[in-house]
């Protein structure tokens, strides 16, 4: 019987040999790019790569065929990736980024009339001041109106919430987002979030039997609120309305859940102080603006498309991404409106316009995903 450090030499024998031959490959991949170039020949030759995977598969045999697929599907990538970098189609994407590198700006603006969802205290408010400490804030009855403000250029910015740390994502926002190709994310912010069960002076717990906030506020209070069976969750369009609801109400039996900030500014007591299920209950909120705009030192993009339904389909176009070293640090799936059991993938990646094969990337994936668009491209800060 073979001892297993011969057989692991062996192995390093056939890898040094694996990777030699992959080199020279990635070389002859270096020509074909050229020569597809001069001639003008489309990157993708769907008949050549079936061929070559037929070729695999039959010689793979059975207890190998699958295994071997994948091997050189990835090989395949790999090869397509090298020459995304440098053949770059006229795609939409491709028209969107160059927009947004002919404006790209600097500095991000101190200043500017900015949008944001719910009155005075919101926690929307606190963000977009930390945004803009110069802005100019414009108050709107839900996360519509503040895209619609932004789309018909009533104001430059717009900020909104997307993900909570703790309760997940603001599905409302992701399809405002997903209907208005014409907007662009162009800053994040993480804030931490801090919620106080607020009341009238007086008010003690025992007495309270509805309590007003925003529903996002709601599920991040879930424990606390799963102590009350006999209170009543009212949704409001903010956690700073529902403040001012109770300031307004001469009722002891109702209370809001909202931040400190606004006990300060409507007058009410703290009855429950931290009453969010973590500590850590982080939320971050997206800036956007209209057009095709970024700003400089934009190491991150957020993508939406959408995969055929077929096996290996998502795999493959993770694939594309990993064949570049990115790192992806957000896939989240979300149901298409209509359809049946049809999902649209939201996708964070780190990564610069001005990365190499990122420009190419981005072009491959709008022509093999059934639909594709780049919401921005912007850096995150923390609050």
């Amino acid at each position: 019987m073979a001892e297993l450090s011969n057989i692991r030499g062996q192995l390093d024998q056939i890898d040094g040999q694996l990777l030699d031959l992959f080199l020279q490959r990635m070389e002859l991949i270096e020509q074909v790019t050229d020569i597809k170039k001069e001639q003008h020949q489309p990157l993708y030759d769907p008949n050549r790569e079936r061929e070559i995977l037929q070729k695999v598969h039959a010689r793979a045999g059975a207890e190998h065929a699958i295994a071997a697929h994948q091997y050189f599907r990835t090989i395949l990538e790999l090869s397509r990736s090298r020459q995304a970098a440098k053949l770059i189609p006229p795609t939409n994407v491709a028209a969107r980024i160059a927009a947004m590198c002919t404006h790209e700006e600097a500095c991000f603006p101190q200043t500017g009339r900015v949008a944001c969802s719910g009155i005075e205290g919101s926690n929307a408010q606190t963000a977009a001041d930390k945004l803009f400490p110069h802005g100019d804030i414009l108050y709107m009855n839900g996360f519509a109106p503040v895209v619609q403000a932004v789309k018909a250029g009533l104001c430059q910015f717009g900020v909104l919430p997307i993900e909570n740390s703790n309760n997940g994502s603001v599905r409302a926002v992701y399809d405002l987002l997903r209907a208005e190709p014409d907007l662009s994310i162009v800053r994040s912010i993480r804030l931490l979030i801090r919620h106080v069960l607020l009341a009238r002076p007086g008010t003690t717990i025992d007495q309270i039997r509805t309590i007003y906030t925003h529903e996002q506020a709601a599920g991040q209070c879930s424990r606390f609120l799963s102590t009350l069976p006999h209170v009543d969750i009212v949704p409001c369009t903010s956690t700073a309305h529902a403040a001012q609801r109770i300031a307004a109400s001469n009722d002891p039996t109702v209370a809001a859940i909202a931040s400190e900030d606004c006990a300060k500014l409507y007058g009410l007591t703290v009855v429950r102080d931290t009453i969010q299920n973590q500590q850590h209950n982080d939320t971050r909120f997206l800036c956007i603006t209209k057009g095709a705009r970024c700003y400089a030192g934009a190491d991150r993009m957020s993508l939406l498309v959408t995969c055929s339904n077929a096996p290996g389909s998502l795999y493959h176009m993770i694939a594309k991404i990993s064949a570049l070293g990115l790192n992806m640090c957000k896939l989240e799936s979300v149901p298409i409106p209509g359809s049946n059991f049809t999902y649209q993938f939201f996708l964070d990646l780190e990564a610069s316009l001005h990365q190499d094969g990122v420009l190419g990337l981005l072009a491959e994936l709008e022509r093999s995903c059934d639909s594709f668009a780049l919401l921005g491209v912007y850096q995150e800060c923390a609050g």
